[in-house]
């Protein structure tokens, strides 16, 4: 069994442990609507290689952020949900899309 990582005093680090770069983000940004399998987001998210999506979905998983399910099909299908502590992210996806865009408008 894993030991959990032990996670950095400061708040404002533990949330930058969990959401650690740019695909996490951009994983979360897309998931927020709903669930997706792994093509759907593998399009959405442009220059990222199949190998490190799939690194980072399993990052994503083992920390709690969302579920993996896998169905018996052939080929296989896999589809990737939001966890309820995934979802409460959704206030600083929020705010960082706004800062993005009130950057954007004042220095275009």
């Amino acid at each position: 069994m894993e030991t959990k990582k032990e996670l950095p005093a400061c708040p404002v680090e533990t949330t930058l442990t969990l959401i650690s770069n740019k695909w996490k983000v951009l994983i979360l940004r897309d998931l927020m609507p709903g669930t997706k399998r792994f093509g759907e987001l593998k399009n959405s998210i442009s220059h990222v290689t199949q190998k490190v999506l799939t690194a980072q979905l399993r990052e994503m998983e083992a920390t709690g952020l969302l579920t993996r399910k896998v169905f018996a099909e052939v080929p296989p299908r896999v589809e990737y949900t939001l966890t309820d502590l995934g979802y409460s992210l959704k206030p600083i996806l929020d705010a960082m899309w706004n800062w993005g865009e009130e950057y954007k408008a004042k220095n275009s």
